[in-house]
């Protein structure tokens, strides 16, 4: 099993920046790759970005490329999310999850954070 704990979110104006966190626990020697998701109200889900463990690849959603960079420290076992040039549509709670393969789904979850972005 892996934990998976976030941190970071708050309320931010329009333009404003946050930095996410996500330490895992656990079994992190099984972790393939990690990702931050975030829903909004009245939404489902959406993919935001992910990255390898071991290679450090990147995949971002369009919505955030250019805005927003995924990074992770193998030491901390953590992930970050820095989200730059915020916009009120960014406003979601945002969940790190955790897969242990390429095809496997992502299968660990954290509780989520929420960020608000005000106009």
């Amino acid at each position: 099993q892996v934990q998976l704990v976030e941190s970071g979110g708050g309320l931010v104006q329009a333009g404003g920046s946050l930095r996410l966190s996500c330490v895992a626990s656990g079994r992190t020697f099984s972790i393939y790759a990690m990702g931050w998701f975030r829903t909004a109200p009245g939404q489902e889900r959406q993919f935001v970005a992910s990255i390898y463990w071991n290679t450090e690849s990147t995949w971002y959603a369009d919505s955030v490329k250019g805005r927003f960079t995924i990074s992770r420290d193998r030491a901390k076992n953590t992930v970050y999310l820095q989200m730059n040039s915020l916009e009120p549509e960014d406003t979601a709670v945002y969940y790190c999850a955790a897969k242990s393969g390429a095809v496997e789904p992502y299968n660990y979850w954290g509780q989520g954070t929420q960020v608000t972005v005000s106009s």
